[in-house]
Formats: C-alpha cells, structure tokens, sequence
C-alpha cells in the first residue's frame, strides 16, 4: 500500500503541477476523515504519512485548552487533567489507534478532500505564475455575465470586471474581448479572485503606455492622470529628454495614438498637459483650454484661486464643474475659480479685514494699517516674527516704528494665549479618574466642551471623532466605560 501512496502522489503532483507536499497534506485529510467515521464522537484525528516510504500512522489527538469547561470534551483536555502534567496550553497529546486500509479509502469522501486540495493548489499556483510576470493591463474574453458583472477569462484565470468599474454607457456583450487593470486581489469563498477596472486612472495611463514607445524607453514620463470614464479626463506628461515634444509625442501623428486610446475608453476625451515643477503654472496648463488671467497661491491650504475673465467662466468650470475638477485631481490642489470682479471683490474685504486687524490689536491708526497690508502683512504673528531687517526695508517706517510695531504685535499675541487659557475649564474628577482616560486627553477633551463623563456618555462616536483626534476604536471604548453607569 505504502508504493501505491507514493504512486499516486507523484502521479498527482505531475498531472496537477502542484508540490508533492500539498497531495500528501491532502491525503493525510482524507485517511483522517475516513479513520474518523469510526468513531460515534466528535474526536480529532490525524494521520502521519512518511514521504520516503509511504507508510502512514493514525493519532487520536487531545489539545490541552485555557478553560476548566470544555467545548470538545472528545479532543480537548483541561490543564489539571492528570494527562496534561508537565504540559502546556496548546501542546497536544497523541495516541497511536488502528489505521484503515488505504485500498479501502477510495470512498468518495477521501477522493473528494485530495481533489479539492489539488484544485486549491493547482488556482493558487496559477495565480502565482499570473502575479510574477506583474501585469498590470490586461486582456480576456467575456465568458458570462453575472448582475451585470463580468467574468472575463485571463489566460487561465477567471476574473472579475464589477458593474461600476465598467466605463458608462459602454455594451459589453459575452464574447467580447476587452482590456483592463489589475485592481485589487479579493480574498473570497473560492479562493483568490482578480478584480479589474476600466474606470480608473492608471488604466488611461497604461493604455498611452501602450501607444507611446518613449514612455517604455523612459524619454517620456506620464506624472498624474484623472478621469470622468467615457467623457473626458487628462493626462499630466513630462519630457525627460529635451529635444521632444511631451504633448505632441501623445498625441502621435495626426492624432493616432491619442485616436487609438479614445477609441479603447468608449470615445472618452482625452487632453494632455504639459507637467511643470511649479505647482502654479501645472495648475494653468491642467485648465486648459479655459485661460486664467491670475492666481493666488495659499500653500497652508493647499489651494488655489483663479481668475479668469467672464467669457472663460463656464469653460474654466465645465460641464457640471468637469474641468475644474479633473485639474484639481490631476495637479493635487484644492482650485476655486473667480472672475476679475469676484477676486477683486474677495481682495477689498480681505485688505479691509487685515486693515481692520491691525487698527484693534496694534493700536494704529487707519494709515499705519494700509501699509502694512500693502506690503504683505496679514496677520498678527507675521508682524511679530517677520525678521527686523526685512521691516526697516519699508520706506514709510523708521526703525523706532518698526520695534514699536513688533512690541505690539508680541504683547497681542501673548495677550490672546492668556486670555485662551484661561477660558480653558479643568476636567470633572470623574472624567480625570477614569478607565482609559490620561490627563492630556481630558484636558483636550474639557478645552473642547466635554468636561464630566457625563458630557462625553451623551456624544456619538462621529461627534467625538469630529471634537477630537483620536482612534476609533479607543472613541467607541472610552464612550462605553462613561456609559457604564447608565446600565449600573
């Protein structure tokens, strides 16, 4: 019986392409679960194969578990059994029982777990091999539709094209060869399985990686890409050779490769952008083809405001604010968009309130205020802290007026963190003292309203997670602990 083993696992192993120590494992199962039906109880079996010889050994199995109450009385033992002396949880007891007869396993149970084990190993080694040739844009056959998604064959593989990664509008049909990316690996009841996309980004990417050779050879670089699948989207590209033409590169001659990669997206318009180092003139190419006359530039946001002349309005914008969101994503920057009248309307309140911030917290009069506006300043601090030789530079100002000016702005700035503090209440002793809390925490938590646990019992999870930065999971357990009285 012991070469008969061996026979078939090498057999196995050949035909499946799967490893030798897989169709043991599987075997081991299956002689396990036959040895098992001898027994009325629920035991735990296990079966030992050598792998040189082919002979095998049957174990009853006892784990030693935490609990004096067992779940499996049959296969567990608890620590104070007298078997379990000198023993540890998790450590296992063996006992040698009769093995049944190999010629007698080819009941269809024991051939079901071997098949099984093998299917297993036989799509994970498919996998494996589809994953180590790392490819990212790929092509297959619609074999069937399943609630309007679609199974698409990829070599050996089946894999998945979800409704909502499908471009819109687009009638995909069984029998239809398509292209896609890989998007992400699902782990699910059948194993591994692909999900693909045809509506993100990087597949635009890949497609003009596929028309544009200087792209593979490294002269051409695609930097970002957004989309709006099937209606328009643009690209960001960057030469890193000097002598070419970014732009007209993409496009290709009379407009073929940009022509071919429409054709793949459903008839999706396509610009191509021409990527600058400065974030600010990125952001005038990704609007194109609506002008911008002006930009403001505030970096602690990390946004934009631009200008544009009234005729450019609804192109700057788009379709449903399309061109302005597409940029956004495509340079990174949150973009607001403002006509000439608009931004100068923006410009006089902001000047009037800067203007005004400085009259009530420097004690200045309305001309002081100005040129301090005018020259740049727009908060107190910048006045404390801008360095003195960039200020006496100010042609209106003499270096007396400029210390004046500093003194001021400090003692404002040092005023308003004393009044801060001591608006700040000190947490209830109770929220102080309980599980969970520090002493920081219940301070950030009092300057933000939640001074007793009482306070914080009656919050949501959202709601603090909005008052204060903190892991969900510690939210949701120190709200339960200052519930806990309330079921006391």
């Amino acid at each position: 019986m012991s070469r008969e083993i061996l026979l078939l696992v090498d057999a196995l192993a050949h035909e499946k392409n799967v490893a030798r120590d897989i169709i043991f494992t599987a075997l081991e199962l299956a002689l396990a679960s036959a040895t098992k039906k001898k027994f009325e109880a629920d035991v735990d079996i296990r079966v030992e194969i050598d792998k040189e010889s082919g002979e095998y050994e049957s174990f009853r199995c006892w784990t030693i578990v935490e609990d004096e109450l067992l779940e499996i009385p049959e296969a567990e033992l608890s620590p104070t059994d007298d078997r379990a002396k000198d023993l540890e949880v998790g450590d296992v007891i063996k006992e040698a029982i009769d093995s049944v007869e190999f010629g007698r396993i080819g009941a269809q149970a024991a051939k079901q777990v071997i098949l099984q084990k093998v299917r297993e190993a036989e799509r994970e080694q498919i996998l494996n091999d589809f994953l180590a040739r790392d490819e990212k844009l790929v092509s297959g056959q619609i074999r069937r539709m399943e609630r309007g998604n679609a199974i698409i064959e990829v070599g050996r593989l089946d894999a998945v094209l979800p409704r909502d990664h499908m471009i819109p509008k687009e009638n995909l049909r069984v029998g239809d060869r398509v292209r896609a990316i890989l998007s992400k690996i699902e782990t699910g009841m059948r194993g591994p399985q692909l999900i693909l996309s045809r509506t993100a980004p990087e597949f635009l990417i890949r497609l003009f990686e596929l028309e544009v050779p200087e792209i593979e050879e490294g002269l051409l670089e695609i930097m970002s890409a957004s989309r709006d699948p099937g209606l328009r989207s643009k690209i960001a590209v960057k030469a890193n050779d000097q002598r070419l033409d970014p732009v007209g590169t993409c496009v290709g001659m009379r407009g073929s490769r940009v022509q071919a990669v429409t054709g793949e997206l459903a008839g999706e318009r396509v610009d191509i952008v021409l990527w600058s180092i400065e974030p600010a003139q990125f952001v005038i190419n990704a609007m194109a083809p609506a002008e911008v006359s002006s930009i403001v530039v505030d970096e602690d946001k990390h946004s934009m405001d631009l200008v544009v002349v009234e005729d450019q309005l609804a192109q700057a914008i788009g379709r449903n604010g399309q061109n302005i969101r597409l940029a956004s994503e495509l340079t990174g920057w949150e973009l607001n968009i403002l006509t000439e009248e608009e931004s100068d309307q923006k410009n006089k309140e902001e000047y009037t309130s800067a203007s005004q911030l400085f009259i009530e917290k420097l004690d200045v009069d309305e001309d002081v205020a100005d040129i301090l506006v005018q020259e740049g300043f727009s908060s107190i601090e910048e006045v404390a802290y801008v360095p003195l030789e960039e200020m006496v530079q100010i042609e209106a100002f003499d270096e007396d007026t400029v210390n004046e000016l500093r003194s001021r702005a400090s003692a404002a700035i040092l005023t308003a963190a004393i009044a801060k503090e001591e608006s700040v209440v000190d947490p209830a002793e109770d929220l102080k003292s309980m599980d969970g809390m520090d002493i920081d925490m219940a301070k950030l938590m009092a300057s933000k309203g939640i001074v007793t646990m009482e306070d914080l019992a009656e919050l949501s999870v959202d709601e603090l997670l909005e008052l204060v930065k903190i892991d969900e999971e510690k939210a949701k357990t120190l709200i339960m602990t200052a519930r806990a009285p309330w079921f006391a």
